[in-house]
């Protein structure tokens, strides 16, 4: 079965760039075809599809993050990365890696327990 599991700093200063990885067993991140995916949720907020990488390596993003977000992936080690510059206490959430079968870009997100396979998630808190 496959696995997700997120790493990286749990807290980062305000205009400093997070960088969280993913990390996955069970399965290959260029296995066809899936969507290798960062999504977030803030306090009080709704989920956030941050963008995705799929298994031959195209990447896409969320309008709205286009302009600070990066990711990549390094196969050897069967990891994908997320990198988010410039953060902001605005950027406070729980990050969370997970694989699909399509992009949720501008349509209805993925639900939790149904939709895919998850990690647990990672808090990223952003001080001032």
């Amino acid at each position: 079965q496959v696995q997700l599991q997120e790493s990286g700093p749990g807290l980062v200063k305000a205009s400093q760039t997070l960088s969280l990885t993913c990390t996955v067993s069970g399965d290959s991140i260029t296995t066809n075809y899936y969507y290798w995916t960062w999504i977030r949720q803030a306090p009080g907020k709704g989920l956030e599809w941050m963008g995705a990488i799929d298994s031959s390596g195209s990447i896409y993003y969320g309008p709205s993050l286009k302009s600070r977000a990066s990711i990549s992936r390094h196969t050897s080690k069967n990891q994908f990365t997320l990198q988010l510059t410039s953060v902001t206490p605005e950027d406070t959430a729980v990050y969370k890696c997970a694989r699909f079968d399509r992009l949720y870009s501008g349509g209805p997100l993925p639900r939790p327990g149904w939709d895919g396979y998850w990690g647990q998630g990672t808090q990223v808190t952003v001080s001032s």
